[in-house]
């Protein structure tokens, strides 16, 4: 109201909601960082934290004076959340506009990595075209303040999907991890990494610590996206449908997850319904083209199934098309050569499904043929 700025915080406990304790601070509203550093002193005095000369340093730190950056950083990362194609490009500019206004602002690099790192799952985006620009600005991000966990995080990704180095990803992940125990971010980057290596316990241990423990932005759209998948992995036959997975079912990585999830419980309709729904989120993305036609495949519809194949072959003589949406879909139709062939071009592409390789269900019919298990050897899976 007027200049004034009021806040209530309030700190409640989870068990039975009941609260803990609660303030109100009232503020002059000067800028928007005076007003956060405020705040976050006063409730650090009103709940008598003993906290260390690091850490009181680290309770007002700004990664800019820069207010309009800031805030074209936020809006980047609000557009950014939303994992669609467009929408990440969307967010790309925001991120830009605020790196030249302050090209020091070492959060909005990190910003753009992720940015740039989202069109490998979530676009039909030449990986070699995308991926070294995310790896390229966390670098930058930790070049400007090493001390910042996320780039390291979005690292460990970038290794795993793209590099297929999994030792340096293990590396940054837990780089991460030390850096912020309390980021759910960094948890969940090795969670991926853990469950891409087949190992399935770790991978659901590390994961739990994260959904306590988000950032700001929402990050229940990666836990629906990777905390799935260690159990899926193991061929747990009681799987069922999380919360978490509902909670993200208006996101394109959940919408995914339950599809992929219904397809594994031999759900097909549902499953189906949900690879729709993902295809019209993403604009036509060709993964969940690909699995719609698994489906029909799995139910017993091999009509359907090769109808959609000879599509994607045709939009692959126009635009790029991710091998293994395309190999998938050969072996379900019986086309096993075809499938081994459009590995090929996967594998030169750097297609970051490759990294899945050993523990998606959906490749499971492959696993007794030795030049699927050629291949996990060449990306370091076996």
């Amino acid at each position: 109201m007027g200049d004034r700025i009021r806040m209530t915080a309030r700190l409640i406990k989870v068990a039975d909601g009941s609260s803990i304790w609660a303030a109100t601070f009232d503020e002059k509203f000067t800028d928007v960082f005076s007003v956060q550093d405020a705040i976050s002193k006063k409730v650090a005095d009103a709940l008598a934290l003993r906290l260390s000369e690091e850490e009181n340093k680290r309770l007002t730190k700004r990664y800019t004076d820069n207010v309009e950056a800031y805030q074209l950083y936020l809006t980047g990362r609000y557009h950014w959340n939303k994992l669609t194609p467009p929408e990440i490009r969307t967010s790309i500019g925001f991120f830009k506009q605020a790196i030249d206004l302050d090209p020091t602002y070492a959060l909005v690099y990190h910003g753009l990595a992720d940015a740039y790192v989202a069109f490998a799952p979530f676009s039909d985006m030449r990986p070699r075209d995308v991926l070294p620009q995310g790896k390229a600005a966390a670098t930058r991000a930790l070049e400007i303040d090493e001390s910042l966990a996320e780039p390291h995080a979005t690292l460990a990704f970038v290794y795993t999907w793209f590099d297929w180095d999994w030792a340096e990803a293990e590396k940054e992940a837990k780089r991460a991890i030390a850096l912020n125990p309390n980021l759910g971010f960094s948890h969940l980057a090795y969670a991926q990494l853990l469950s891409k290596t087949g190992r399935h316990q770790e991978a659901i241990t590390e994961a739990t610590r994260a959904p306590g423990a988000r950032p700001a932005f929402a990050d229940h759209q990666h836990t629906t996206w990777i905390v799935p998948l260690p159990s899926k992995t193991r061929r747990r036959s009681d799987y069922k449908v999380a919360k978490d997975d509902r909670a993200g079912s208006e996101f394109l990585a959940g919408i995914l997850v339950l599809g992929e999830t219904y397809l594994n419980k031999g759900k097909y309709p549902e499953a189906i319904a949900e690879f729709g729904k993902a295809r019209e989120l993403s604009g036509g993305n060709s993964e969940p083209i690909s699995m719609t036609a698994c489906a029909w495949a799995m139910a017993g519809d091999p009509a359907k199934a090769r109808a959609v194949l000879k599509e994607l072959k045709s939009l692959s003589s126009q635009r790029y098309v991710p091998g293994t949406s395309l190999a998938a879909l050969c072996y379900a139709v019986g086309e096993k050569d075809d499938a081994f062939a459009w590995l090929e071009p996967a594998y030169e592409d750097r297609d970051f499904r490759l990294s899945q390789l050993k523990v998606e269900p959906k490749w499971d019919a492959m696993r007794s043929e030795p030049r699927f298990v050629a291949i996990l050897k060449r990306i370091g899976l076996q």
